[in-house]
């Protein structure tokens, strides 16, 4: 599995890349905008985006801002045309552009997504929410397409009454296992009672709890990305799958057990991965077993 490192923080990405593990860079323009105001006018947003650019050792994903074809087009090429000469630039375009204010331009993502990747240009399909996106994108030719983990988890807690902030915490994992069995206890507990198929299946009680803790049939972010690698595996798709809107370290082993192409993973969710309270314990045991017979060993040699 690649990992893409999801952050506009030049100094993060440096530092990430030192480790020896970073494949790319996704960001976004609000990201950028707040790293570049942080260094107070030294450096403009072209040349700090052409410093992320040189710095990652694959590609960057730079976001277009337009919501109807011939923008976004444009503005891709336009990106491609300016930034690739440092480095690798993918395109990130929305799998669909409206705001449910135009109905008219719900497929334009995937027109200027046709039309990029006919160019030769990389097209990393963003905003994806559903399996369904993901299909449509793949068969747009795009590069990648980014189901937002994170954000789906947040979606099924809030339709269950949660609330980020008070409920839960952004970081937190979603326990979709424990949701599953929940949800199956009740709908046991409930049809228990029910004397025939047909009262089960229009009990408003039974539908309503049958109806939470998923999304259409996606009960976490995780199983979205499961469901969009079952489809494009079945069908060949070369389209590359960036399990995106990662919030912990646990998120990230999980979607790594799916086989995901790429994990974009957050700077302090990089660093959480290496982190574990037993591995501090037993550095610490080991320090303490050095004997000063064995430290000699690694000593250089007096000249004689």
């Amino acid at each position: 599995m690649k990992i893409f490192i999801d952050t506009a923080e030049l100094d993060e990405i440096k530092r990430a890349v030192s480790w020896g593990i970073i494949d790319g860079v996704t960001t976004n323009p609000s990201l950028i905008k707040r790293a570049v105001d942080r260094r107070k006018g030294k450096i403009s947003m072209e040349d700090y985006i052409k410093e992320i650019v040189k710095a990652s050792p694959g590609p960057v994903s730079l976001e277009v801002i337009g919501r109807r074809a011939n923008e976004m087009i444009e503005q891709g090429m336009l990106l491609h045309e300016k930034f690739s000469p440092f480095g690798e630039v993918a395109i990130k375009i929305p799998v669909n552009p409206s705001m449910n204010d135009d109905e008219n331009i719900d497929f334009d993502g995937l027109k200027a997504i046709r039309r990029l990747s006919s160019e030769g240009i990389a097209v990393n399909t963003t905003l994806v929410m559903t399996p369904e996106q993901a299909l449509l994108a793949a068969k747009a030719g795009a590069a990648y397409v980014s189901p937002f983990a994170g954000r789906i988890d947040d979606y099924i807690r809030a339709n269950m009454g949660m609330r980020i902030g008070e409920d839960f915490q952004k970081g937190d994992y979603l326990n979709h296992d424990l949701l599953r069995r929940a949800r199956d206890k009740i709908l046991g507990d409930a049809m228990a009672s029910a004397s025939s198929v047909r009262e089960i299946y229009e009990s408003r009680l039974i539908n309503s709890v049958a109806d939470q803790g998923h999304d259409n049939g996606v009960y976490s972010g995780v199983d979205l990305v499961a469901r969009i690698l079952r489809i494009f595996r079945a069908y060949g798709f070369k389209t590359e799958v960036i399990a995106a809107s990662i919030r912990n370290p646990r998120q990230v082993r999980e979607v790594a057990e799916l086989g995901v192409h790429i994990a974009t993973v957050p700077f302090n969710v990089l660093k959480g991965m290496i982190k574990h309270y037993k591995t501090a314990e037993g550095m610490r045991r080991f320090m303490d077993d050095v004997v000063p017979q064995y430290r000699e060993l690694f000593m250089k040699k007096k000249e004689l």
